[in-house]
């Protein structure tokens, strides 16, 4: 899986950049996602999560982290569908974008007892499954995609 971190400002550490690559690469396994398919990753302050979270959803607030998915479930884009080629390659998914707030993620992590890693971590696992159709509306869908969250975490080694 291609993931791209994107902390203009540096806030991560490399070792947080590689923890929240390796959580996305555990989470696409378990879901079993196409392994070519791409996502990026931006770290943020509370001011940039707010201003995306008023124009992309009319709520103006900081949160802690936001999915754009790109794609809707489309898997390979077969490009002869465009142009004729002899051999005809595949592009992969884009899946879309997670932004984080580092601000709200140390505030959470001071708040729920546990450290920085443990909340990008969630956060990220958490803006994954969004990005793969998993949401939390009704009791049963929380109840699921918590579940996997809470796996791919403890499997990881990120417990609270």
């Amino acid at each position: 899986m291609n993931i791209e971190i994107i902390d203009d400002e540096n806030y991560l550490t490399l070792d947080q950049s590689d923890l929240l690559k390796e959580l996305i690469n555990l989470a696409s396994k378990k879901l079993e996602v196409n392994p070519h398919s791409e996502v990026d990753i931006s770290i943020v302050d509370n001011e940039r999560i707010q201003q995306l979270n008023r124009d992309f959803r009319n709520k103006d607030q900081a949160t802690d982290v936001l999915s754009f998915a790109l794609n809707e479930g489309e898997e390979w884009l077969e490009l002869d569908s465009f142009v004729e080629l002899e051999e005809s390659p595949q592009i992969a998914p884009h899946l879309g974008d997670i932004i984080i707030s580092i601000e709200r993620a140390k505030e959470q992590a001071i708040e729920y007892g546990h450290s920085i890693d443990r909340e990008l971590g969630f956060l990220a696992v958490h803006g994954f499954l969004h990005l793969n159709g998993y949401d939390h509306q009704t009791a049963e869908e929380e109840k699921e995609m918590f579940a996997l969250q809470d796996e791919v975490l403890k499997e990881y080694g990120l417990c609270r």
